[in-house]
């Protein structure tokens, strides 16, 4: 491909992560992508290049914002430990205990620990919800309650997806009075300034990114249990980016969901980690050390429900490092991915918070990311 610009800069020392961004725009055909790096708080890492949409040819800039999929488990697992830090949510506490109704058919021994690390049994609905019901909460909330579990709480796992946040979110809305989007905006992304929301204000859609698919992806098996998973019994699509209810449809990016649908720069999700692991710029720390040393414990790792051993080893709400499919920086990295190869993880251990996001989906074989943090680790190294 031809040269691309790429703006922003790297800090003496970290160089190899501006070589390696550079790198990937030919080596995976990227199409327009941002890498961010906080170290004690401090930007050390802020590189962007390509084309935010290619429809008009708009460049990518630092305020350009990406959907980033379940990278959103990511903001509402920050909620969720800032709660229990606070004294407010026990993670090991039933459910039930905030939300009564839950309870019902076999649910009253999940806690939230069971949901952030994928064991509680409800991956999938029964019940298919429309999208418009899914805008407007409390249809899902409701499906939710109604849903028996499909194995017995805590005795195995396996990814929860659209339901994770729902779940967790219903939580945090007992708990505030607010729903998790409304929530995480006010207790953190406004006071620190952070470009990432659970539900894209309107004002904000002039610097959204337009995703497209690498050629060549596959398409799901729409019965499988998995796209059933990710798309909520097919009410919303995946990939089919540009259909309504697709991951480019401004109506569907305005909605609350917290499992899969936030959108964010990269320095904004590599702030949020920062600020959860040092503080930025000087400030205080969102996590103690204390909270992320619950929140790295491991909860989930092996074969999953249906036997598939993909490698990942989960913590209470976000991604553990490992050999594959995610190595980050240690036992005390913690992160989450979403499904167009976005990666955002802090470590309080190095003091970093990183994010790498992208509009160009690829799905299998994708090491963009992997490749970023392996030049980080060899930066932290030297």
């Amino acid at each position: 491909m031809g040269t691309v610009e790429i703006g922003g800069w790297a800090d003496e020392g970290f160089g190899g992560v501006a070589d390696v961004f550079r790198e990937n725009f030919e080596a995976f055909g990227e199409l327009g992508t941002a890498v961010s790096v906080r170290v004690g708080g401090r930007p050390v890492v802020e590189l962007w290049g390509g084309i935010a949409d290619e429809r008009s040819g708009r460049l990518w800039d630092q305020e350009t914002v990406v959907p980033v999929f379940s990278c959103a488990k990511g903001l509402v697992s920050i909620c969720a430990h800032l709660l229990a830090q606070q004294g407010r949510l026990d993670l090991d506490a039933p459910v039930a205990a905030y939300w009564p109704e839950f309870a019902a058919e076999g649910k009253e021994r999940i806690t939230t620990r069971m949901v952030l690390g994928h064991r509680a049994g409800v991956p999938v609905l029964d019940r298919t919800v429309s999208f418009g019901e899914i805008t407007e909460w409390t249809p899902v909330v409701r499906a939710i309650e109604e849903q028996r579990p499909l194995w017995e709480p805590g005795e195995a796992y396996e990814y929860h997806g659209h339901v994770f946040g729902f779940l967790v979110g219903e939580v945090v809305r007992r708990i505030t009075g607010l729903t998790p989007g409304r929530f995480f905006r006010e207790a953190i992304g406004e006071p620190l300034g952070l470009r990432a929301w659970i539900g894209l204000p309107a004002a904000e859609r002039g610097q959204l990114a337009r995703l497209v698919e690498a050629e060549g992806r596959p398409a799901g098996d729409p019965q499988s249990l998995l796209m059933r998973i990710v798309t909520m019994n097919g009410a919303l699509v995946f990939p089919g980016l540009d259909e309504p209810h697709g991951f480019n449809d401004p109506e569907l990016l305005g909605a609350e969901l917290p499992g899969a649908g936030a959108v964010a720069s990269a320095s904004g999700l590599a702030a949020l980690y920062g600020a959860a692991v040092t503080g930025l710029d000087g400030g205080p720390r969102l996590l103690s050390e204390e909270t992320l040393t619950d929140a790295v414990r491991e909860v989930s790792a092996g074969p999953t429900w249906q036997g598939y051993d993909l490698g990942q080893r989960w913590g209470s709400g976000f991604l553990l490092d490992s050999e594959r499919p995610r190595p980050m920086l240690g036992a005390r990295s913690f992160g989450n991915d979403g499904a167009g190869g976005q990666f955002a993880f802090g470590d309080d251990e190095f003091g970093v918070g990183f994010a790498y996001v992208a509009n160009r989906m690829i799905g299998h074989g994708d090491d963009r990311a992997n490749r970023l943090i392996t030049a980080l680790r060899e930066s932290l190294k030297a």
